[in-house]
């Protein structure tokens, strides 16, 4: 199973930057699948989480409006659209994978994921 995160890269405050993750070696409509972050010095944290059908979706407070998660199950790829960036967004952001469905209770704990990937860098200058 890989999951590969791509699109992240250096970008000015208020810029926008769309990620993917492609997955491959599982049945990915079978899956719910998040977007996960981690900043130097800091916990890893939740960012948003999507269902295997796009019926749902989860974000943290702090990118509600900002973020958007989608994802496209023909094309095994879910996307993390991000808008007026910040430089507290700046980390590694990690894709993952829960097979079936997903919960609200415990959609925001990377420990209920199945697989992940290996994240791609986000920088936000100010």
């Amino acid at each position: 199973v890989q999951l590969q995160a791509s699109g992240g890269g250096l970008v000015q405050t208020g810029d926008s930057l769309r990620l993917s993750c492609v997955v491959s070696g599982l049945t990915f409509s079978n899956y719910g699948m998040a977007w996960f972050r981690q900043a130097p010095g800091k916990e890893r944290e939740f960012v948003a989480a999507i269902s295997w059908n796009s019926g749902s979706t989860y974000y943290q407070e702090y990118v509600k409006g900002r973020f958007t998660i989608t994802r496209d199950n023909a094309e095994n790829t879910v996307y993390l659209r991000m808008y007026s960036l910040k430089p507290d967004d700046t980390a590694v952001y990690i894709c993952a994978a829960e097979f079936g469905a997903l919960y609200s209770d415990s959609v925001y704990d990377w420990d209920e994921y199945d697989y992940w990937g290996q994240g791609t860098q986000v920088t936000v200058s100010s």
